[in-house]
């Protein structure tokens, strides 16, 4: 059964609901007890968390603060959220060999929407930056 769970998010260019970080309660956790680095367009802020279905739940946030019309945050989310559907392999496959559990907040801080290709080469930046940190951190 583990082993099915785990086929299912590693092995797919999928970002199910089960890989969205949803609850209140883990949000509020991730932000008050996160680390965070900056990966220049993003702001990602992680916390190390027993595993419950994905091995890695995430959040895409685009701020009201710096983009005032609603259409300009969904596209924004969307360029996020695909960049990470296409790229998150390397990270999934460590928290799985690892078995272990991550909460992730990528947080946009740029002014200016940029094209897709920009999205992606910044998105694997930072997932390997955080694949580097999963990687030195000792199994829970």
């Amino acid at each position: 059964m583990e082993n099915d769970i785990n086929n299912k998010f590693a092995d797919r260019n999928t970002f199910r609901k089960a890989e969205h970080l949803c609850l209140k309660r883990d949000l509020d956790a991730l932000f008050a007890e996160g680390k965070s680095f900056v990966c220049f367009p993003f702001r990602i802020t992680y916390t190390f968390c027993e595993k419950d279905g994905a091995p890695a739940k995430v959040v895409v946030i685009a701020q009201k603060k710096r983009f005032k019309r609603a259409y300009q945050r969904v596209e924004l989310r969307r360029l996020m959220r695909e960049s990470y559907r296409v790229n998150k392999h390397p990270l999934v496959s460590e928290l799985i060999n690892k078995n272990m559990g991550m909460h992730i907040a990528f947080v946009y801080v740029d002014q200016k929407i940029e094209p897709f290709a920009f999205f992606d080469k910044k998105m694997k930046l930072a997932i390997n930056k955080l694949n580097a940190i999963v990687a030195e951190k000792e199994t829970l």
